[in-house]
């Protein structure tokens, strides 16, 4: 698989998918989440393919949020989209895989790249790693499951914080919450998804996605919090915060909430 964005490799029914955009510090913007969809439904077919890890390039970061260039200008009918399709494509996609996902946080995970880490199966962490959804300060609401997954991974109380404040917390505090499974130096991070993974791989492959299914199964009500998520998310970009707070980001500055 050739990718722009993405560097992936398969060993001992292992495949590694690197986000590559060292530079962005891996920012997930349009192109690398279609590239991600890609990648992800290539590997479930792939019957040799017996757990999927997903981590970021370099040491910086996993995945430092969404590429705010691209939707800074959006009306809410796209905010909407832009939310839904990405749920689709992604986030909901990913967490439904049969194949197991192991995120391997090595570095900021911060709005989207968080949000990509919580809808992985579940997640390891290096010492570096800091992890938040910092939405609100752009006037908007996460828009990927992080309003549903958060309170669902560290309880309401404390996602209602994290939201709310938008604030980072340490990867010894995403261990404490429930969050992360492990807490590693970064260069153990790889090794230890790996010797999670030939756990896995020992195992039923029909009988752990036959456990996926009914463990998610058990987070779903008759009220789709998603669909919530998405229709204010959507409704976030008509307002004035959003384009003050957005604006502010582009412009390198703190924002001036009215």
């Amino acid at each position: 698989m050739n990718f722009e964005n993405l560097l992936v490799n398969q060993h001992n029914n292992i495949a590694t998918i690197t986000i590559n955009r060292p530079t962005k510090l891996n920012a997930l913007n349009k192109n690398t989440i279609e590239e991600l969809h890609q990648a992800f439904k290539t590997l479930e077919s792939n019957k040799s393919v017996r757990v999927i890890i997903v981590t970021g390039s370099g040491e910086k970061a996993f995945v430092a949020g969404a590429d705010i260039k691209e939707f800074a200008d959006f009306s809410i009918e796209e905010g909407t989209e832009l939310a839904r399709k990405g749920h689709e494509t992604l986030f909901d996609f990913v967490q439904n895989l049969s194949t197991p996902v192991i995120a391997a946080v090595n570095g900021f995970a911060l709005g989207g790249g968080l949000e990509l880490a919580m809808a992985a199966h579940f997640r390891v962490a290096s010492l570096n790693a800091k992890m938040g959804l910092p939405e609100v300060s752009l006037g908007v609401i996460p828009g990927y499951g992080g309003t549903q997954r958060l309170p669902q991974l560290v309880g309401k109380g404390k996602a209602m914080e994290m939201i709310m404040t938008a604030s980072m917390i340490s990867a010894e505090e995403a261990k404490t919450y429930g969050l992360v499974n492990y807490v590693v130096a970064q260069e153990e991070l790889l090794p230890l998804c790996e010797k999670l993974a030939l756990k896995i791989v020992k195992n039923s492959s029909v009988a752990i996605g036959a456990a996926i299914k009914a463990i998610n199964a058990n987070y779903t009500n008759c009220v789709n919090g998603y669909g919530v998520e998405i229709e204010q998310f959507g409704v976030s970009f008509g307002t004035d915060d959003f384009k003050e707070g957005t604006t502010a980001f582009l412009e390198k500055r703190k924002p001036n909430f009215e």
